[in-house]
């Protein structure tokens, strides 16, 4: 009997999973992996990393060279070289050497797709300019880098602020590059509530970047020599470049398995089951080019990151060399990406997503230290929390701050992976000592507001809601006050916390009464003393502080 022939269609972060997990589980399986460029397994997330010398061994980038993937895995791995073709019916994919453009074919029992994405590049003149650079994988890297290291590259131009654009800027900055930053949207890392992106704006100009929110690039202008020089604004501006990359996004490399027939999903993306299996059960799709079951929806969609890849490599690989194995688990989209001195991570469902997408849900947002404010360093974070009205599932949360986000978000992610609540969260028994945590950690303070929210105790009021109507009651000092005026209100009533049961008689109980303080924790004192006074009430979320990020001003 002829051993299993298992082909693989790209390599890097699901196709390299793919292939190895397969030979763990299957000794005797042949398996042949192809990759179109150089490299087969590389740190695709740390490529701006190298360019900004954080990561100053190129080497350090490559996971598994092919020589290495040979030797302890027996691979049969085959570089530049593309699979152009699919025959179902022949089981054998055609296959393009690139350089001596033989074509040959190569048969299979199970097929594995992780072709990846491609770069949005968005369809306007100049773009073919060799300064004009996106960033996916070493080539790419190699090119800016090479210009960044030339010292005539003194102002750049990114274009779109999501992942990739962000760790460009700052790693550009790091090198001493003028960078401005362009992003469609009115605000960076579009993923994320206003409110939320709003400090990494403030770091990022306190940095040097010069932001340009809410308007595209319209045309890049080019030199007599054919290098780009600079790009024009939808809203009239131009500024001036040395070199423009374009981080606006990616596209599914769907083409290979929409010519061979299989099923596209309604997200544009292959589509598969539990196993990674497509339309074809002998044929699986992993990594940037598939479709996912997104936790909060439960419907496909599109997740490029490099943790969804990788599992689904694992799991495709065990499968095809088996005919067995665990199935996959939703994804949550849980993402972080560090911005100077500013972290921001999400995970789930953001507040503006669940409106888009007719999802009902509440959020509690908080203000707290990352660990007891006792402890010297003790750093800021805003915590946002995101759950059902009903039965407080939590469906999401974003975090922005200094040190300490990413266990947060990972906390978090944990327990919605289980379909943990407000409640869950409100019990956790958390590692704590002051130099890590707090006792009541931001965490659990985020829960106990959604619960308070939940059970009617203390309502809250969106940082970004329309008080007109509403009668505001601030119950900061007077000097808070006289130093952060609380934003979108004409009149406020002051009356400090420590005098309001004393003052009840000030206020009006005929109208709706919102309460503030500086980030919500007094608001939340005086919103249970003020109920149980026959109030209608509630508690401004986040308070001033996150008010100020979050009034629009409409």
């Amino acid at each position: 009997m002829n051993p299993l022939t298992i082909v693989i269609v790209g390599g890097v972060a699901g196709g390299a999973s793919a292939a190895t997990r397969a030979r763990r589980m299957n000794e005797h399986a042949e398996i042949v992996l192809f990759e179109k460029d150089d490299y087969v397994s590389f740190a695709n997330c740390g490529l701006p990393y190298h360019i900004g010398e954080e990561i100053p061994d190129r080497a350090d980038l490559l996971v598994a060279t092919p020589d290495l993937l040979r030797k302890r895995f027996r691979l049969d791995v085959r570089v530049a070289q593309e699979v152009v073709a699919i025959d179902r019916d022949a089981k054998e994919v055609e296959v393009k050497r690139r350089d001596t453009g033989e074509v040959y074919r190569q048969g299979y029992d199970k097929l594995i797709l992780a072709p990846g994405a491609s770069p949005l590049v968005p369809p306007m003149s100049g773009t073919e300019a060799k300064n004009v650079l996106t960033l996916r994988n070493l080539a790419d890297t190699d090119k800016i880098k090479s210009f960044v290291d030339h010292e005539s590259t003194r102002r750049a131009v990114v274009v779109g602020a999501g992942f990739i654009g962000l760790e460009m800027v700052e790693q550009l900055i790091h090198r001493g590059v003028a960078t401005s930053l362009v992003e469609l949207r009115p605000q960076v890392l579009p993923l994320m509530d206003p409110e939320m992106a709003s400090p990494l704006e403030d770091e990022l100009l306190h940095d040097g970047v010069e932001l340009h929110l809410g308007v595209s690039v319209t045309s890049i202008d080019l030199d007599d020599d054919g290098l780009a020089m600079g790009v024009e604004l939808s809203d009239g501006r131009r500024i001036e470049a040395d070199m423009v990359i374009l981080g606006i996004g990616v596209r599914p490399n769907i083409g290979l398995a929409e010519e061979s027939g299989l099923e596209i999903g309604a997200s544009g993306a292959i589509a598969t089951n539990a196993w990674m299996q497509t339309s074809d059960p002998d044929i699986y799709a992993v990594g940037d080019a598939v479709e996912y079951v997104y936790g909060p929806t439960a419907l496909p969609t599109r997740i490029a990151l490099a943790g969804p890849a990788n599992r689904a490599g694992r799991l495709a690989g065990e499968h095809a060399a088996t005919g067995s194995g665990p199935s996959s688990h939703p994804v949550l989209g849980t993402s972080i990406v560090r911005v100077f001195g500013v972290t921001a991570a999400l995970t789930g469902v953001t507040e503006s997503l669940a409106a888009r997408l007719d999802l009902p849900c509440r959020s509690a947002t908080i203000v707290g230290k990352h660990h007891a404010g006792y402890y010297p360093g003790a750093e800021a974070m805003t915590l946002k929390l995101t759950f059902d009205p009903e039965d407080g599932k939590v469906v999401g949360a974003q975090v922005v701050g200094g040190s300490g986000v990413d266990k947060r978000i990972d906390v978090i992610a944990t327990a919605m992976h289980f379909g943990g609540t407000v409640r869950d969260l409100s019990g956790l028994d958390l590692a704590y000592a002051p130099p890590y945590g707090s006792a009541k950690d931001p965490i659990h303070i985020a829960a106990f507001v959604a619960c308070n929210e939940l059970d009617g105790l203390a309502p809250l009021c969106s940082p970004s809601a329309s008080l007109r109507g509403k009668a505001v009651l601030d119950v900061r000092t007077e000097q808070e006050v006289e130093n952060a005026p609380l934003a979108g209100v004409d009149e406020v009533i002051h009356i400090p916390l420590d005098e309001l049961r004393e003052r009840l008689g000030e206020l009006d109980r005929s109208k709706p009464l919102v309460v503030t303080c500086g980030v919500g924790a007094r608001g939340h004192i005086a919103t249970r003393i003020l109920k149980q006074h026959g109030f209608d009430v509630q508690n401004l979320s986040g308070g001033a502080t996150v008010r100020a990020r979050a009034w629009s001003g409409d």
